[in-house]
């Protein structure tokens, strides 16, 4: 059973800094690893991603201040998410996404799923 659990979210004031984490289980394919977020009232909307080769795409409104990263050793997936200079209009639920490599054939059909996990809160105050 594949599993996708966030954590690191929390409260902090315009300006400071957090991180966030998201460990992936039973998950044994070559996949994408993102980070989505919604904004009360608003739509879910692309963070970052990063590929298996650690290149790296981030949203315009979080370049410069947010870096992604994965580690894989060992079979234990994991990717972050550091965010710096956090603003009032960063304030969302976060989410974490797996996702197929584009154009990778797999050998499971599982592998062609999106996952998604539960999602954590953060909160900028001004």
């Amino acid at each position: 059973q594949v599993r996708l659990v966030e954590s690191g979210g929390g409260s902090v004031q315009a300006g400071g800094s957090l991180g966030l984490s998201c460990v992936v289980s039973g998950y044994t394919c070559s996949f994408v690893m993102s980070w989505y977020r919604q904004a009360p009232r608003k739509e879910r909307e692309f963070v970052s991603a990063i590929r298996p080769d650690d290149t790296t795409d981030y949203a315009d409104s979080v370049k410069g201040r947010f870096t992604i990263s994965r580690d894989n050793a060992k079979a234990k997936n994991t990717m972050y998410l550091q965010m710096s200079d956090l603003k009032p209009e960063d304030t969302a639920i976060y989410y974490c996404k797996t996702s197929p490599v584009p154009g990778r054939t797999y050998g499971n059909r599982d592998c062609y799923r999106h996952y998604w996990g539960q999602g954590t809160q953060v909160t900028v105050s001004s």
